[in-house]
């Protein structure tokens, strides 16, 4: 079965496609130098394929190339990049002014 991820911009997030469809997604808002990272998830049917971890690297490494910095308020991706150091010199701690930067109606 072969996976892409693709950046979507409504809402903002990177999505994970197999070939049956939407398989899942991290979801994201940009603010002032950051992308905070609020939401990630796998549809049950597509679970324990590892589909997270590689929706949740490429948009890690998009984050970089975009020249942006990392705030993982998922708790996916907080232990994603906590397991995973190749984004270190990126990650941002959690703020309240990232918080209130989340949408308060997400899709």
């Amino acid at each position: 079965m072969s996976e892409t991820v693709t950046q979507e911009s409504a809402p903002p997030r990177f999505e994970i496609t197999t070939d049956d469809g939407v398989a899942g997604f991290a979801q994201y808002v940009d603010h002032d130098g950051q992308r905070i990272f609020f939401h990630t998830i796998i549809e049950d049917a597509y679970k324990g394929r590892g589909l997270a971890g590689t929706v949740v690297h490429q948009a890690l490494d998009a984050t970089r190339a975009d020249g942006l910095r990392i705030v993982p308020v998922c708790s996916f991706v907080k232990k994603y990049v906590a397991d995973h150091h190749d984004w270190d010199d990126l990650v941002d701690p959690v703020t309240s002014a990232a918080l209130q930067a989340i949408p308060s109606s997400t899709s």
